[in-house]
Parts: C-alpha cells; structure tokens; sequence
C-alpha cells in the first residue's frame, strides 16, 4: 500500500528536498505542498493524505493550531511533527494537538521514511534525543495541561487573528489577508482582549507565545 503524503512548510527549500527524499522511497507518494498552516488544512480536508508532515512554525496558522484542526475534523490522517528545536514545551504542545510523531528538522532525513512507516502502523515517532522525557511527560498527562489550565475560550477566527497580530500584522493586513472588514478585525481584538483578560497588544503577544498560537517563539 502506498503512504500518501502531503508536506506543510514554510521554507520551499525544505519542501523540495524532502520530497526528492521520498520520491526516492518504494510504496511513499507525495501528493501535495503547503507554505502555510491554512493551506495544509485546506488540502487535508480535499486529499484526505495518510500522513502530513507539518513545520511546527507555519505563518497564518501554527502548526499546532493546523495540526489540532485536522486531527478533530479528520481523524484518520496523522500528523508528524518537524521543528528545529527540541523545546519540550512545543513537543508537548504538538502530541498534545494529536501528532503522532515529532521529528528535529537536523535528522529529518534520515528518519523521516522510518517515522512514515511508525504512525501509518498507529505508533508514535519521536526524534530519539526527545523520546523518554517527552514520553514520561506524556504518561504523567504533561500534554494535558492546557486543556487542564483552562477551556478553549477562543474561536477558530480568533485564534487565527491572534496569531496574525501577535505576529506583527496591521489590521488593514489581516482584514485583507482573512476577507474582512478592518472594523471586523477590530471587533475580534477587542473580543479576544476581553476574552483573555488583557488591555494591550503586548499582552496579547505573550499570551499566544505562551499558547504556542505564533511561530515567533518557536
């Protein structure tokens, strides 16, 4: 059986050698690409892949918020993570959305065929310098402390603006950018604001670096 495969990152440079990687590999068939978070929710719902390997720091929607929406509305494909950095926090924060494998961008070559073939088989794949404490993490029910800490307050459009603004972006871009009014986008700062407890844009940041919503402390 073929693993289909669909590659979500930022970085063309990384989507093209990961792909020449497994086209050479027997019974693994890449069958899209994706730059941002968004896109590779939107080509996961079309393609429905067996497998998507998702950049943890994706611009317009994280990889973890990519990564939860897909495992909740399509819980067949799974997700392997692939960051740069070995943060527990973030491996967390990805098993946690429902990866099923995290992988170091350094080693991503060599294990990738490997953690492919793990997860099709409904096992995880953890990048060996990660695996026994995000493990031991994972059975102590580290991965659940944020739902733990509190209830998704967010919608999926406020957590998307969010990140945009927590990002940098002006309102005019991220009404441009999302198809909306910039009096829309106000009116979901202001919600997510009140929905938060917090009166500044600074505050707004470190709260969706803390909730891992935007790639700038990834």
């Amino acid at each position: 059986m073929t693993v289909t495969v669909l590659l979500a990152d930022d970085h063309k440079i990384m989507r093209d050698g990961l792909r020449a990687l497994l086209e050479k590999e027997p019974g693994i068939a890449v069958i899209a690409e994706a730059e941002d978070g968004s896109v590779a929710v939107r080509l996961a719902q079309e393609l429905k892949p067996d497998v998507v390997v998702m950049d943890v720091a994706m611009p317009v929607l994280s990889g973890i918020e990519a990564t939860r929406l897909i495992r909740s509305t399509m819980p067949g494909v799974k997700v392997i993570a692939l960051s740069m950095h070995a943060d527990r926090k973030f491996v967390r924060e990805m098993l946690a959305a429902g990866a099923s494998g995290y992988l170091l961008k350094d080693s991503a070559y060599e294990e990738l065929s490997k953690a492919l073939h793990t997860v099709c088989n409904n096992q995880d794949y953890l990048s060996p310098p990660l695996a026994s404490p995000a493990r031991e993490e994972y059975r102590r029910g580290g991965t659940e402390a944020p739902a733990a800490r509190h209830a998704e307050p967010l919608s999926m459009r406020e957590r998307e603006i969010l990140q945009l603004i927590a990002e940098g972006k002006s309102t005019h871009h991220i009404a441009t950018s999302l198809c909306l009014s910039e009096k829309t986008v106000a009116a979901h700062r202001s919600n997510i604001m009140h929905k938060i407890g917090v009166k500044s844009v600074a505050e707004l940041t470190k709260y969706a670096i803390r909730e891992g919503l935007t790639s700038i402390g990834l």
